[in-house]
């Protein structure tokens, strides 16, 4: 019993492993089998192995010097369906190479040298499913070069150098869904050429010469899901070129030349989910272009010349998540309710744009974006209502405007905001900025840049941190201050100011013949101060300084002097000294002749400085020298 157990066993093992060992022993040596596969790759290779396991329905060959197809190197492999030879230096198919092989399913010719192929070459191949020629030189197609391939559904040609096609030349081709043509130097289309490809579902020609698409040319494609013409010529589209692609979910026109649209061009197309028409010329927009896209969620609009667009451009895409709507460097204004239809919205950019001035309600039904980019624009204010309705913002992009302030409570209903970025404006550190100061210092673990948001004026607050200000340090609790004015028409040669925190102020000049009326900046606060003096003696003036932003053309008084400031005439170039309790400051006129003449007598003093020391320098020298010569005398004397 145990001996005939045995046998048995011997058997089942002997008749499971004997085809294992014979495909094994088929096996070329530079090959690897695997059941019915077999891959071949190495120098070694310069032809179609004769001998290889009799179930081998897959074949791969890769990296090989086999240059020719012949009649007979496919013979022999009645079972082989898939059929690979690919960055190998293959240039040549005889014109009956695939006679001997009708059953082939799938033939991959890619990464060679062929350059031109014999007509209806593959037409014995009843069967073919997919052809793959990509990769190669060609330069032409055949006009019947299809012919007969009635089951084919995928056809590619891309990265050769076709620059025409035949407009039958996919004639036959049905069944055909995936299409690719990219990477070629067409430069024209048959408006006919795709017509009967009434199944295809994929159709690439990007990267090709197209300066024009034909009126119809895709009018028989019911049922394309994908187009892509990006990174053509084109220079304009016909009227409603895409309006029979009711099933079409991704178009790419990116990257061309067009500089208008035709109105209505995108209606039709209710599935579409992704549109590109990024990096073209375009100067402007219809008003009717976009139809109803529900299902849009990712719209690319960027690098063009438009300097605003069309109010209702994203009316109809309710679904709409991120939009890239930046690099339009011509970009000025955009309309208040542009925004109004995408509550779905989560990414914004606006980043790189002409952007001067944004309208208070322009992000107000935005609910639920949670990043802005703002940065790289012309910002020269904002409105302290623009923010209100962004609940969910994470992260806002302020960098390198032209904001000199913001208002104070501008990020007030923005609770959940983590992510602030301010740096690279001119901040003007005077009173009216104290608002936002105090709320960076109050938020710096929002604010990223914290440390780069730096005062670009007025002078004394220069390099200065934002966040680092103070109220006491902007004037914002100065109501009114004493002075004593003097100015070049005054005819009085330097004037004192008191400040102090009290409710009024006496100002005094001496010897003021006439009446004048003289504005002095302080912080934020203006007063104008009429002096009417006689001739003989000076008077009092009692002055109240008005809550409201002082201008000058003269003086402006740095915050930290709090104490009796005497100030000499002149514009510009500030000194000053601390003597008993007051600052004493003047400055030097900086008119252009007087300032080369200061130069002139510096340079000149300088020199006669040098001039003295090299001439006392040379008298100490002989000097030196007769006491030498009178000391060798008296040591030495004659005879």
């Amino acid at each position: 019993m145990d001996s005939h157990f045995r046998g048995t066993l011997w058997t089942t093992l002997i008749l499971f492993t004997l085809p294992h060992l014979t495909c094994n022993m088929l096996c070329p040596g530079s090959c690897l089998c695997n059941s019915n596969n077999a891959k071949c790759v190495g120098d070694t290779i310069t032809d179609i192995p004769k001998q290889l396991p009799v179930l081998t329905s897959l074949l791969r060959l890769d990296q090989t010097k086999m240059k020719i197809i012949n009649e007979q190197s496919l013979a022999n492999k009645k079972l082989l369906l898939r059929f690979s030879l690919t960055r190998s230096q293959l240039h040549t198919i005889h014109p009956r190479a695939f006679h001997v092989a009708p059953q082939l399913k799938s033939v991959k010719l890619s990464s060679n040298d062929l350059s031109a192929l014999p007509a209806r070459v593959f037409s014995p191949l009843i069967a073919l499913e997919e052809l793959y020629l990509d990769r190669n030189q060609l330069e032409s197609i055949a006009p019947d070069m299809f012919k007969g391939l009635v089951r084919l559904q995928g056809l590619d040609l891309s990265h050769n150098r076709l620059s025409s096609l035949a407009s039958h030349v996919f004639y036959e081709l049905k069944n055909l869904t995936f299409l690719n043509l990219g990477w070629n130097s067409i430069k024209k289309l048959p408006p006919t050429i795709f017509h009967n490809l009434t199944n295809l579902g994929n159709l690439m020609i990007y990267n090709n010469e197209l300066e024009v698409l034909e009126a119809g040319i895709f009018d028989e494609l019911v049922n394309l899901v994908a187009l892509k013409i990006h990174q053509n010529q084109i220079t304009s589209l016909p009227p409603q070129v895409f309006w029979s692609l009711r099933n079409l979910e991704n178009l790419t026109l990116s990257s061309n030349r067009l500089q208008t649209i035709p109105e209505k061009s995108f209606y039709n197309m209710p599935k579409l989910i992704q549109l590109t028409i990024y990096n073209n010329q375009l100067l402007s927009l219809p008003d009717q272009l976009m139809g109803h896209m529900p299902d849009m969620t990712v719209f690319y609009l960027y690098n063009t010349n438009l300097t605003t667009v069309p109010g209702n451009l994203f009316a109809n895409m309710s679904g709409l998540q991120k939009l890239n709507f930046h690099l339009n460097i011509k970009l000025r204004e955009l309309p208040s309710d542009l925004f109004c239809c995408v509550p779905n919205l989560k990414q914004l950019s606006l980043k790189y744009n002409d952007l001067h001035y944004l309208h208070p309600q322009l992000f107000s039904r935005l609910t639920t974006l949670s990043v802005l980019f703002l940065n790289d624009n012309k910002l020269q204010s904002l409105s302290d209502t623009l923010f209100q309705g962004l609940e969910q913002v994470l992260s806002v992009n302020l960098k390198n405007n032209t904001l000199k302030n913001l208002p104070g409570d501008i990020f007030l209903s923005n609770t959940v905001l983590s992510d602030l970025l301010l740096s690279g404006n001119p901040w003007n550190c005077v009173c009216s900025i104290s608002g936002i100061a105090k709320w960076i210092r109050h938020n710096e673990h929002v604010v990223l840049d914290k440390d780069d948001v730096i005062c670009h004026s007025p002078t004394y607050q220069q390099l200065r941190t934002v966040g680092s200000l103070r109220d006491e340090e902007l004037f914002c609790d100065v109501t009114t201050f004493r002075t004593y004015l003097s100015t070049r028409e005054l005819m009085t040669p330097f004037h004192t100011i008191s400040t102090s925190e009290q409710t009024s102020g006496v100002a005094s000049t001496t010897a003021m013949p006439t009446t004048r009326s003289t504005t002095i900046q302080l912080a934020t606060q203006q007063v104008t101060i009429q002096t009417n003096t006689p001739t003989a003696k000076p008077s009092a003036l009692h002055t109240t300084i008005p809550p409201t932003t002082l201008q000058s053309h003269t003086t402006t008084l740095s915050p930290t002097f709090h104490d009796t400031l005497v100030v000499e005439q002149g514009p510009e170039f500030v000194h000053h000294n601390l003597l008993k309790g007051s600052v004493y400051v003047w400055f030097l006129p900086s008119g252009a002749a007087l300032t080369g003449l200061l130069m002139f007598c510096h340079i000149l003093l300088v020199a006669v400085g040098l001039f003295l020391i090299l001439a006392a320098m040379f008298c100490m020298y002989r000097l030196n020298k007769t006491m030498d010569e009178l000391k060798a005398e008296f040591e030495h004397p004659p005879g």
